[in-house]
């Protein structure tokens, strides 16, 4: 993308007006009453984002483990949860910031209505992001093969999983080029 993700401009919407990153508009996607810990995990660029985005020092968690990939930054959350009494850990992905609150709130209801381990949405029968894991997968998580990642946890506990049905078709974006992502802005039409 020519810069990092998280500091890549957001199209200014209702939900979060002017001018806006990736992850300044994940970040008040994630205000919501019964999230109340919110934690920005950085790897790449770390010093960079903290300079450009002024989040409070607490919020940031550098996971000096990033190039071994996705699993070590949910661990590095993780840890940082440790003394906590977190719930769950609800994991939006810098490259998929296209959803809406209303999708947040949904999944979040979802997760404290059916009790579920894991709730993920899915467009289209394809599964996507922000997922919630529940606080009694943190040890599988912490124990995943690095080579599957947390994709290991999800497989585990197939039957279990409650897949929320979205017409957001955002939650299966991954935005990791310049093509893609104006495709999905709909620049290409």
């Amino acid at each position: 993308m020519g810069q990092p993700k998280a500091l890549l401009p957001f199209p200014a919407t209702v939900a979060t007006p002017g001018k806006v990153t990736f992850l300044d508009h994940l970040m008040e996607m994630a205000r919501h009453p019964k999230i109340g810990i919110t934690r920005i995990v950085l790897g790449a660029n770390a010093e960079k984002i903290q300079q450009r985005l002024q989040y409070p020092p607490s919020a940031y968690v550098v996971n000096e483990r990033w190039k071994e990939g996705q699993l070590s930054s949910i661990q590095a959350a993780i840890h940082s949860l440790a003394h906590t009494e977190a719930d769950g850990m609800m994991l939006f992905l810098v490259d998929h910031p296209l959803i809406s609150k209303h999708l947040v709130t949904t999944l979040v209801e979802v997760f404290y209505s059916t009790n579920a381990p894991i709730v993920i949405p899915s467009h289209a029968g394809k599964r996507g992001h922000p997922m919630i894991f529940s606080s009694r997968m943190f040890a599988e998580l912490l124990a995943a093969p690095a080579e599957v990642g947390a994709r290991a946890v999800v497989w585990e506990h197939y039957a279990e999983v409650k897949e929320v049905a979205t017409d957001e078709k955002g939650v299966t974006l991954n935005l990791n080029d310049p093509d893609s992502l104006r495709k999905a802005l709909g620049a290409d039409d």
